[in-house]
């Protein structure tokens, strides 16, 4: 058996693939407590407190009870800390997943299916919210574990740049749009109001008139309640940001709010006297792990992967912003993994969906976190509240929650400053920010995705189809060549440049744009070709009546028409290895090959440049040879193959292919039968320079040591007076 066989499952190898997949396995051990300790430890329990007001806050953008939020802070928190790579991210609750989550919930489970008959209530009618909640955990939970699986899936198939198809200004528009969302959603806690549930699209419009219907309903202890908790928060987080440097820690307001409203509430009976929604029945300890219904997964799987696609890629790129600025690697497909498995071993044990925090991934790195030490800390921290701490918060109302999600919304609202520098720099990402904000807005979370992936990637195709197309022009004393309206072309050679890759949808256009840039006439050229053929197929039928011109097996051409021969002459210019490309007049028998111009690594030993039977250019166009630019080609498709070919065929003028053609295109190209006796693999080049050295040396001609610099002026210059 062959020895290397067994070095798979080698002892070494085992141990590299475990700190490939459990990253904890290999930085843990060199921990160091004097070095990390102390800020792991002050961050930890600075993010632990975050993570009580926000996970109670965002449990009610997923419409369940506010202690399922805990959950969520604590189990998928500590698989990260064992499976992450990211230093500072803190993992958890997030406004936008939070609503995409509740989304569905409320889709599933409306409070119309849960009326209930009771003679307590005017209508006659009431919700039985215990069985409602309970369903509702219940399809959060079955859509966190799929969300999961796919991430999982994902990762192990080394997936992960499937985020990348989420282009920045994308997420920033999706994530502005959903939080609009996020804000009407809340506010029938500001107000003490029930509007009804909308589904679909223009649901945010239709929620939003209803508040509005409903604003003579609003519950004035619920509205002071709310007035005053926004501007104690917003203040004081305004000093957190202005003494952000002069503090040693952040002010936990939020929590500080929560405890203040708690007491408040608890003395004043709002819950029982004013009728202000509480939080209600909080139980003490860790539910058992259950597996999620799974006969909801069929009507979960689109809502699941949009989830999974949107939570990485808002996790993975504030782990690249910190990797990049502290100077460690981010490894895409085990954070995808690692989210995988957070979102997986949520859902057994009651949580929902989870990504990265801007807000508490900020205040771990400013508060001295080093490590994802800090995240396990903050696990404890809430592992401590729902064990012996939950059940103080039963009174606490559920405006105050709203108001923290208000205020934790800034930072996403702010990301409407990038059209004043997107209209600057790039309007087709301004497009794509502004169409995915409003397709998010009137389309729902969901749908508005959909769209606007679909609409970013058309950008990215009619980009590609439309490209810039340059003829180049040689800069002096250099061996470079730019665009030619600034520098001179150099005389009977046609440099043309495409900007973007070819493939089939700009094929045709790549054709049109290389005829009108080097004033080649295809059509007219074909036209009089086809006439030659046939003018020499009837010369042809002369010469076989005659059997003296039948050894001789020679085709005479009227004078007025360039030459075609095939005759001993040819024969030996084939035998010495002549270029067809050559005039006879100007160089005569001159070899394919001379100077070292020609790029040996596409050679071969039967790939010799034999005499060409394409016709010649007319004599009324000075261009001589056409180069084309292929850099930016990665592959060739059939039609890109097919359209070459037909300019090589068409073209009657030496043609040479370069730039740093890579060899699978060169291999493309052979194998698609481009290469011929007129275009053979020699004439693939390295460089732009190398293909005009050569093209020059066909002609008996050289590049001039001083060649003027030609500017073309295409603007009028402007009154200085």
């Amino acid at each position: 058996p062959n020895r290397n066989n067994f070095q798979i499952c080698s002892v070494p190898q085992l141990k590299r693939w475990l700190l490939t997949w459990v990253p904890v396995l290999s930085w843990l051990p060199r921990y160091s407590i004097r070095e990390d300790g102390l800020g792991d430890l002050i961050a930890g329990i600075s993010v632990g407190i975050m993570h009580l007001p926000q996970g109670m806050a965002y449990a009610l953008l997923a419409s369940v009870p506010p202690v399922y939020g805990l959950y969520t802070s604590f189990y998928p928190v500590l698989i990260y800390f064992i499976f992450g790579t990211s230093r500072h991210v803190s993992i958890g609750t997030f406004a936008v997943i939070s609503m995409m989550i509740g989304s569905v919930t409320e889709r599933l489970a409306p409070d119309a299916h849960f009326l209930v008959n009771g003679t307590n209530s005017s209508s006659g009618f009431y919700i039985n919210e215990a069985a409602r909640d309970t369903y509702r955990v219940q399809v959060a939970t079955a859509s966190t574990l799929l969300t999961g699986a796919f991430q999982v899936v994902l990762g192990m198939m080394r997936f992960g740049f499937v985020g990348t198809y989420l282009s920045e200004p994308l997420v920033r528009g999706y994530t502005t749009g959903a939080a609009a969302h996020v804000v009407i959603s809340q506010l029938k806690y500001l107000f003490g109001v029930s509007p009804q549930r909308h589904n679909g699209p223009l649901e945010l419009i239709y929620t939003l008139v209803d508040v509005c219907a409903l604003l003579p309903q609003t519950s004035v202890p619920t509205l002071v309640i709310s007035v005053v908790s926004l501007a104690v928060l917003i203040l004081v987080k305004e000093i957190n940001s202005i003494y952000s440097r002069k503090l040693p820690l952040p002010i936990p307001i939020e929590l500080l709010v929560i405890i203040a409203a708690t007491l408040t509430s608890y003395y004043i009976h709002l819950g029982d006297i004013h009728q202000v929604q509480v939080v209600g029945e909080i139980p003490s300890g860790l539910l058992p792990p259950a597996m999620p219904d799974r006969g909801l997964f069929s009507s979960l799987v689109g809502d699941a992967f949009a989830v999974a696609v949107v939570s990485y890629a808002i996790s993975i790129s504030l782990g690249k912003t910190f990797a990049l600025k502290y100077g460690y690697k981010v490894d895409n497909n085990q954070e995808l993994v690692a989210l995988g498995l957070s979102n997986t071993v949520g859902g057994f044990f009651h949580c929902y969906s989870v990504t990265s925090s801007m807000s508490r991934s900020l205040v771990q790195e400013s508060t001295g976190g080093k490590t994802q030490m800090a995240g396990a800390i903050s696990a404890v921290i809430v592992l401590i509240t729902v064990l012996k701490l939950g059940a103080l918060f039963e009174e606490l109302p559920k405006a105050v929650l709203s108001t923290i999600v208000f205020v934790n919304l800034k930072g996403m609202f702010k990301q409407c400053a990038d059209l004043p520098l997107l209209w600057k720099t790039n309007r087709v990402d301004l497009l794509v920010w502004v169409v995915t904000f409003a397709c998010t807005l009137l389309l729902n979370l969901d749908v508005g995705l959909a769209v606007s992936v679909t609409f970013s990637l058309l950008t990215v195709i009619l980009r590609t189809q439309r490209p810039k197309y340059y003829v180049l022009g040689w800069l002096p004393g250099t061996e470079l060549y730019v665009d030619a309206q600034t520098y001179a072309e150099i005389l009977g050679i046609t440099i043309f440049r495409c900007s973007s890759f070819l493939y089939h949808a700009n094929a045709e256009l790549y054709r049109q744009a290389l005829e009108e840039k080097s004033g080649i006439n295809v059509n007219k050229l074909l036209k009089h070709k086809r006439k030659r053929i046939a003018k020499e197929k009837r010369e042809a039928q002369k010469n076989r009546k005659s059997k003296q011109l039948r050894n001789n097996a020679m085709v005479v051409i009227p004078t007025n028409q360039p030459a075609f021969s095939v005759n001993k002459e040819t024969e030996f210019a084939r035998q010495c290895g002549s270029d067809p490309c050559t005039d006879s007049a100007s160089v005569g028998q001159s070899e394919c090959v001379a100077n070292g111009n020609v790029n040996w690594g596409f050679q071969d030993e039967e790939d010799t440049c034999a005499t060409s039977t394409r016709i010649h250019m007319s004599s009324q166009s000075s261009t001589h040879s056409v180069i084309l630019d292929l850099s930016t080609v990665g592959f060739v498709d059939t039609v890109t193959l097919k359209m070459l070919k037909n300019v090589r065929e068409q073209i009657s003028v030496c043609v040479c292919v370069c730039v740093c053609v890579s060899v699978c295109v060169v291999q493309h190209l052979e194998q698609g039968g481009f290469f011929s006796e007129g275009v053979c693999k020699s004439k693939v080049f390295p460089t732009i320079h190398d293909a005009v050295l050569h093209c020059l040396m066909l002609k008996g001609r050289e590049l001039p040591s001083h060649q003027p610099i030609q500017v073309k002026i295409s603007h009028t210059v402007a009154n200085s007076g």
